[in-house]
Parts: C-alpha cells; structure tokens; sequence
C-alpha cells in the first residue's frame, strides 16, 4: 500500500488540517502507521505497531491513539469495522473511493482482504433494480483458511 498510503496519508493531513487541526507527533505518527497497513487493524495493533517503532523512546498513549481514529472518523478518512468479534478494526478509506472486502476465518481470525470487480458490478445492479442510491457497502465472507480446513477441530 506504499503509494495509495502515501496518498491517503497526504490526504488525511489535508483534511484535517482544512478543518483547524494542528498537527502532532503521535497523530502523525498513526496516520503513517494506518497508511502502511494493507487490511483493516485494531487500536491495540496500532498501538503495538508503533511501539515497535519507537524502541526505546516514548511511546504513543493508548488514549492519543483511540483519540486519533475517532478524529479519523469524525472526518470520514477510515471505517470502523465491527466483524462480531468484539474488537473493532479500522482502515483507511482511499480519496477516490477505491475499496476492498474481507475474508475472516472463524477459526483463527485471519482477515484477509480481496477485491472482485464482479461483486462490484453486482451490488450497483442490484441497487440499481431495487431503485436503491447505495452510497457505501461493506462485504465480509465467513469462514475457514486453507491452514485451518488441514487442522483439525
């Protein structure tokens, strides 16, 4: 996601500095980290995440990264995911619209993100029979990984 991120990095920080915020480390910070992500994360990911980068100084604040992703929110620049797991996920929304769907293993809780411009096409016909103005969907296919269909129950 080098480029697309580096674009929805570049965008967030537009946004959000058009609507008054200023800038600060940590929020930077996160920022960077959602852009490098390529499927949706958890706060607590996020916030491991940038640990691990910044060994041996301070670290980002649990309460500075659930602050952040609600700022992102409020300003439509990432989704919320709730996957019925009790942990809420979150990933960029790309500038242009550009979006992917998810596949989750019940056994493991690998998500795995895919795009299927077939499905796509599918949902705006759809809509468009049912005379319906679909601004927005998110799609999620249940199931098992290949690793998990070898292992046993």
């Amino acid at each position: 996601m080098a480029s697309s991120g580096t674009t929805w990095a570049n965008h967030a920080r537009a946004v959000l500095a058009r609507a008054g915020h200023h800038r600060g480390a940590a929020r930077e910070e996160l920022i960077d980290a959602l852009a490098r992500q390529d499927c949706a994360v958890s706060a607590l990911e996020l916030e491991q995440a940038l640990r691990r980068r910044r060994r041996g100084q301070r670290t980002v604040g649990r309460a500075s990264v659930y602050r952040t992703l609600e700022l992102l929110r409020e300003h439509e620049l990432i989704n919320r995911l709730d996957l019925g797991d009790g942990i809420a996920r979150y990933e960029p929304i790309a500038p242009g619209g550009d979006h992917h769907h998810h596949l989750l293993c019940e056994r493991c809780g690998q998500l795995v993100p895919f795009r299927d411009p077939g499905l796509e096409r599918s949902i705006d016909r759809l809509s468009d029979r049912l005379g319906f103005d679909t601004t927005g969907h998110e799609v999620t296919l249940r199931g098992s990984c290949a690793d998990c269909q070898e292992r046993p129950v």
